[in-house]
């Protein structure tokens, strides 16, 4: 674990992920030193963790992979025995790959890593845009977590309150894209593929593939992901 430089703190909700990559770095470019956390709830695309390790090492100060095995609840396409939708993005209803409650989870544990250690300042790289429909992933979830979080902690009732930032809530997969090109980070090293090959190669045709290939299309960038397929 690295030393963590004087300066403040926030805790970045790091899934391995195009999205989260980009939002830690956006938060290490605003003057922070980044508390990476990543949560191993023994989803499907395990490969993920690998990539938040590979991320942390070049943009956290500190990096903490917390097990949490969410298949015990099941109830969703990446906790359980069900098929990873691969017929494109649904353009109504919220798909099989959405995880019950899986934001309001994490960012629970992010909360809770930062009240113990003195942040104030959460980061998490949901997306409004461009996404699955998925309803954590929305800003009127995000103004109620930080309601909650003043209401929830000593901090937040002692007046020491916390802030929720969502960089990418309202850009789209080709921003994010061209957001990663300007911070001069190798998107090659994040993966978000919901079903990838034995040997981590990209499926090419979940959601969160497609999302990612269209956004690095529209923004007129190579795609350096692996895909097993084309």
């Amino acid at each position: 674990m690295n030393e963590v430089p004087n300066k403040p703190k926030a805790v970045v909700l790091l899934s391995g992920g195009l999205d989260s990559m980009v939002c830690a770095a956006l938060a290490r470019e605003a003057g922070f030193a980044v508390l990476a956390l990543t949560v191993d709830y023994n989803q499907r695309h395990r490969v993920e963790l690998e990539a938040a390790r590979r991320i942390a090492a070049d943009l956290a100060d500190e990096h903490i992979v917390l097990p949490m095995d969410l298949t015990a609840f099941g109830g969703s396409a990446l906790t359980s025995d069900i098929a990873v939708p691969k017929d494109g993005v649904a353009e109504e209803g919220i798909p099989v790959t959405y995880v019950p409650a899986r934001n309001t989870v994490f960012l629970s544990l992010a909360l809770a890593w930062a009240e113990a250690a003195g942040a104030r300042d959460l980061f998490v790289g949901v997306n409004a845009l461009d996404y699955s429909g998925y309803p954590d992933c929305r800003p009127e979830f995000i103004d109620a977590f930080v309601a909650l979080a003043n209401k929830a902690t000593k901090a937040g009732v002692e007046g020491d309150r916390f802030m929720i930032h969502a960089p990418l809530l309202n850009m789209t997969k080709a921003d994010i894209a061209r957001e990663a090109a300007r911070l001069g980070l190798d998107a090659g090293q994040s993966h978000s593929c919901y079903d990838p090959a034995p040997d981590g190669g990209a499926c090419g045709a979940c959601d969160a593939c497609r999302l990612r290939s269209k956004g690095f299309e529209e923004a007129g960038l190579p795609d350096p992901t692996r895909y097993a397929a084309p």
